[in-house]
């Protein structure tokens, strides 16, 4: 095993960080103040080769900022303090672009995008808009009988539990069920591919 060279400047700068982080942890608060400034630079360097753009990287040492702060008790003075802090700002710059990568899969950015799709209840194909096939389906779950009409109101409808619906009725489980499933199987026929 070749002897660690103490004049290596990754070393020297992991051995004061790590002793910054150990004073931290007995309480000295110039030592924490010193060692958050002093990192900063090396969390926005981490947070670049993970892909964090240049408007996004304050983000991401905040978050790592108060993750030290909170877990900063976790650190083993063991263990090298840069690659401890290599691997919280890795995960904190991914959980940022998977934050962001959901939210930019879900936006519309095209103006022109909402102008294009007309208002659900004037379909240009002629089938029912929204209000029209809501309307269609309670006037067929009135024609249905009434213990069929009942376990539709009150299981989809209502959203009451099984068990809730056969004491409020005096029916048991088995008897809802096979009246929810003959009603749906109803509605279907009635409404035929408006029930969709």
């Amino acid at each position: 095993m070749a002897p660690s060279i103490p004049n290596d400047p990754s070393q020297a700068q992991d051995a004061t960080w790590g002793a910054l982080m150990v004073a931290a942890q007995a309480g000295d608060r110039r030592a924490y103040t010193t060692l958050l400034r002093v990192i900063v630079p090396f969390i926005k360097s981490v947070a670049r080769r993970q892909g964090v753009g240049l408007s996004e990287i304050d983000d991401v040492v905040q978050d790592v900022l108060v993750t030290i702060h909170k877990s900063r008790q976790s650190y083993d003075p063991d263990r090298s303090f840069t690659a401890w802090l290599r691997a919280l700002t890795q995960r904190r710059a991914v959980d940022l672009l998977r934050r962001h990568g959901r939210a930019a899969a879900r936006e519309v950015h095209e103006p022109i995008a909402y102008e294009n799709h007309p208002a659900p209840e004037h379909e240009p194909d002629g089938s029912l808009g929204l209000a029209q096939l809501g309307a269609s389906i309670m006037q067929a779950i009135s024609t249905l009988p009434s213990g069929q009409r009942e376990a539709v109101e009150m299981l989809t409808l209502r959203d009451i539990s099984l068990a809730d619906a056969a004491a409020a009725t005096g029916r048991t489980k088995g008897a809802l069920k096979v009246n929810l499933h003959r009603a749906l199987k109803a509605l279907r026929a009635q409404l035929g591919g408006d029930w969709t």
